[in-house]
């Protein structure tokens, strides 16, 4: 899996600690994000990789970070 920094380090240990995503979706989201430039919350959510409850847990813990 590929990480471009340490906060998607921190971003993709929630989501698979937090959110229990695969590895595998995250691969996925990750190669979409750098076919089409896209934030990566979206895309998790426009691929069906997370719900709308999910989504909303993901920007509550990105503002978090902030």
């Amino acid at each position: 899996m590929i990480a471009n920094c340490q906060s998607d380090v921190r971003f993709i240990d929630f989501l698979q600690n937090e959110l229990e995503l695969s590895s595998g979706d995250i691969a996925v989201a990750l190669r979409k994000r750098e076919l089409e430039n896209g934030p990566l919350p979206m895309l998790l959510w426009q691929y069906g990789l997370v719900d709308i409850e999910q989504l909303e847990r993901i920007f509550d813990w990105l503002e978090e970070q902030a």
